[in-house]
């Protein structure tokens, strides 16, 4: 019989892969490969690269079984686990000093508290780590399996201010590790979370100028403001940016873009669409954020928005047979420009009204505003006494990933019942935002 406890679970089978074609089924356990134990998602996938396998199985029944697979060097088993990474999660022991989490109000759903920093996470799915809960092991392993490409949170590479930063006696030898990883030709992005009076200024320039010198290895930096919420009781304090020091920000920024582009023939730092809010300007152009390579700090997503939107706009001559009026719910960053494309957009479109409505984030308070950290109950409580139309639209970001669930835990199935209109949830993509306010087909 099988150990209670095991963590390398089936738990789907592709229908026509490798693995239903030998016999695996959800249940069934992996042990190894290639004499190799599993003990996370890495290290099945590197050792799963091999164009010959024996897999080793232990079956629901508790017989064993070793599979002889030929395959394709980047062909999958085609099978997924109850967990993920396979392995346990690491969580960050740092408090740092602009911590989200820690600005969180209570009672929220627990799994919102965790505080991950795991390398394979950052390989997996993009998220952000600041390498200081990491063992010399573990370091070892991003080498050795070529984990890459890695985000990391620098936020400075001064070793004495990380350590302040971040509460971590441990966080100082940032630049080492980075340079170690560089030269082992680990692929990096970097973030610089950039509090004012911390890292700012002089500071970030020096942050700047070392992430540079790495540039050979590390693809882009983002610099993104600190985000405060009204929950920051016994907190360090810190002052939000504003329109002054947001826009001294862009400047300093600009300025060693000219420089990289000089030298490096690429922009390589970029600030998040937040700066360019607060300060009152104009984003950049679409070509200057290369490929947009930091989209999920907010780095161009204002330009590649309104981008995909007027190339799209552009080529369709459309009226509307019959007349529709919709309702679209943003932050109070995105409000402007959003406001702004959809008055174009009910110019060309004949028999359309479009409102949007700026919802305040009241949940989190403090000085949050943007589209994805909006709730259910704020949107309810700003839309409940208003005319809404035939439908609402809001951006998918606000929601839980791959669940219509909001950070408050509302439901878009609950908020159209207590509003009493149909919501249309609409992906963050200019053609698509479209699409879906008009019925179209999707293309």
């Amino acid at each position: 019989m099988r150990e209670i406890g095991l963590k390398n679970i089936i738990s789907k089978v592709y229908s026509g892969s490798i693995a239903e074609e030998v016999g695996i089924q959800v249940g069934d356990e992996l042990l190894k490969i290639n004499s190799h134990e599993i003990e996370d998602i890495i290290e099945y996938k590197y050792y799963l690269a091999d164009e010959y396998l024996e897999v080793e199985i232990l079956k629901t029944d508790g017989e064993h079984w070793i599979v002889e697979v030929d395959k394709e060097y980047d062909e999958d088993l085609g099978i997924e686990f109850e967990n993920p990474i396979i392995d346990q999660a690491k969580s960050c022991r740092n408090k740092c000093v602009f911590c989200f989490i820690d600005q969180l109000p209570p009672n929220m759903r627990q799994s919102l508290y965790f505080k991950d920093d795991d390398s394979r996470l950052s390989f997996l799915q993009g998220n952000y780590i600041t390498l200081t809960n990491m063992s010399e092991e573990d370091i070892n392993k991003i080498i050795k399996y070529r984990i890459s490409p890695i985000n990391i949170s620098v936020h400075t590479t001064n070793g004495e201010l990380r350590k302040k930063m971040l509460n971590n006696r441990f966080a100082g030898n940032i630049l080492n590790i980075l340079t170690r990883l560089a030269e082992n030709n680990i692929e990096m992005n970097c973030q610089i979370v950039l509090c004012p009076d911390l890292n700012d200024r002089e500071e970030l320039d020096n942050t700047i100028k070392d992430l540079g010198n790495l540039s050979y290895s590390i693809g882009s930096v983002a610099v993104v403001p600190v985000g405060l919420t009204a929950y920051r009781e016994g907190l360090h304090k810190m002052d939000p940016f504003n329109k002054e020091t947001a826009s001294y920000t862009i400047d300093q920024v600009q300025k060693w873009q000219k420089k990289f582009k000089s030298s490096i023939g690429r922009n390589f730092v970029h600030v998040s669409d937040e700066f360019y809010v607060l300060a009152d300007r104009d984003f950049p152009n679409y070509e200057s954020y290369e490929g947009f390579p930091q989209l999920e700090n907010g780095v161009g997503l204002s330009t590649k928005f309104k981008y995909e939107f007027y190339q799209y706009l552009r080529r369709l001559p459309i009226a509307l047979k019959r007349p529709k009026h919709i309702t679209v719910a943003t932050g109070t960053a995105a409000y402007k420009l959003i406001k702004t494309m959809c008055d174009d957009l009910t110019e060309k479109i004949g028999n359309l009204k479009v409102e949007v409505i700026c919802v305040e984030n009241k949940f989190f308070g403090g000085h949050v505003s943007v589209s994805g950290l909006i709730t259910g109950q704020d949107i309810y409580n700003t839309l409940k006494d208003k005319y809404l139309g035939d439908k609402i639209l809001i951006p998918e970001s606000m929601m839980k990933a791959e669940e219509e669930i909001f950070l408050d835990d509302y439901t878009v199935t609950l908020l159209e019942e207590k509003l009493g209109v149909p919501i249309q949830v609409c992906e963050v993509e200019g053609k698509k935002f479209i699409q879906r306010a008009l019925n179209l087909r999707m293309k």
